[in-house]
């Protein structure tokens, strides 16, 4: 059986510390391949005013995955109903792909208010789930239930927030994103609308 990460998010835009925290997870084995979930609405976030539209931010997450033979791009969250909650999305992902064992893949930020997320026993009970590091969230590897495991991996600094700011102001972001992304967000001046 195959087992795919999940790792869900708005990516507004995908840049280079997702593409390599998405390596690193693979390289080591913690799984075969890795999703990346475009998602159009995270039901903690009310709807920014700068969301770069659903379908433009699908687009790039392709763009910056297409180099990376275990990387893809997942829009399943297109196809149910908003607000997207992850037992629902995890649920259809199972339907859809029998031969997969699903592996969720959150920051410590999320994991933190887990307690939150809609259904999160069930989360807990049926998958398995992968914790990468992030500045400002302590997580201690020690005290995480069964099936819940704290990675090793760097924590890359990279804030899409920085970026869309950078990107408003005309300033330069190419060392944040993947070189093909970059150039497409120049070229439709994605953040300066």
């Amino acid at each position: 059986m195959i087992r795919t990460g999940i790792y869900g998010g708005s990516f507004n835009p995908i840049h280079r510390g997702h593409i390599e925290l998405a390596e690193f997870i693979c390289r080591n084995k913690y799984v075969d391949e890795l999703w990346f979930l475009v998602s159009p609405q995270n039901p903690f976030k009310e709807k920014a005013t700068d969301l770069l539209d659903d379908h433009r931010r699908l687009e790039l997450a392709r763009i910056a995955a297409e180099e990376y033979p275990n990387l893809s791009v997942c829009d399943l969250e297109f196809r149910l109903p908003r607000p997207s909650y992850m037992y629902k999305t995890l649920e259809a992902l199972e339907q859809e792909y029998p031969d997969r064992k699903f592996v969720l893949i959150i920051g410590a930020d999320n994991w933190l208010a887990f307690d939150r997320w809609a259904e999160y026993r069930t989360l807990l009970k049926r998958y398995e789930i992968l914790v990468f590091p992030r500045n400002g969230y302590p997580v201690d590897p020690y005290n995480m239930p069964k099936g819940v495991q704290l990675l090793p991996s760097p924590i890359i600094d990279i804030s899409a927030t920085e970026i869309r700011q950078r990107l408003k102001n005309g300033e330069d972001a190419s060392n944040l994103l993947p070189p093909k992304v970059w150039e497409q967000i120049q070229k439709e001046q994605d953040y300066n609308k």
